[in-house]
């Protein structure tokens, strides 16, 4: 199949069966295009989540973007961004023309409670998927724990606090980290 509808064909697949957003997506995007595919690596994909998530728009828009550039620069990534977007699109198209009366109807209603499940379980097999294998030093380790606590002290008291300031703030605390240990080097090396 030629690259191109391959990349189309596999986004919009992506795209059309995946409920819940860009972080329900990574999961799914990392089976097809890292595992089954081998269009991008391991490292890659777990870059290319963090680049994503601090770049304007959706994280699965820009992860098929990156991945249709990899495998067939501008003309790739505009396919795949295309493929990515075209069934949401005409899926919420066609829904907005009946949304009064779609909901209403009981078994809709009951399988939108089902999959709000679902996504819940694919963002979180998409961060165990990405710890695992993270590389395992204290440093790294220390910031997941602490975003993970972070985040659930926000969600339990329903704290009014972006996810993009815990981005930041540990960005922040990175840099720092590296300026001291640069520093200590530097001291070391002098002595």
């Amino acid at each position: 199949m030629p690259i191109l509808l391959d990349l189309f064909l596999t986004f919009a697949k992506i795209g059309l069966f995946t409920f819940g957003g860009g972080y329900a997506m990574i999961s799914l995007i990392e089976n097809i295009c890292v595992e089954d595919k081998k269009w991008i690596t391991h490292d890659e994909m777990m870059n290319v989540a963090i680049i994503a998530e601090s770049t304007p728009g959706p994280i699965a828009i820009n992860c098929a973007t990156y991945v249709g550039y990899k495998k067939h620069r501008i003309l790739g990534a505009v396919v795949a961004t295309v493929g990515m977007v075209l069934p949401s699109f005409v899926i919420i198209f066609a829904i907005s023309k009946f949304m009064e009366s779609f909901l209403e109807i009981a078994w809709i209603a009951n399988a939108f409670q089902g999959i709000k499940i679902a996504v819940g379980i694919l963002i979180v097999d998409a961060a165990v998927k990405m710890m695992k294998k993270m590389k395992k030093k204290p440093f790294q380790i220390f910031m997941v724990a602490c975003s993970t606590v972070a985040m659930m002290v926000i969600s339990i008291f329903n704290l009014n606090i972006s996810s993009m300031l815990i981005m930041l703030l540990a960005a922040i605390v990175g840099i720092m980290v590296v300026v001291v240990k640069d520093q200590v080097r530097k001291e070391n090396i002098e002595q």
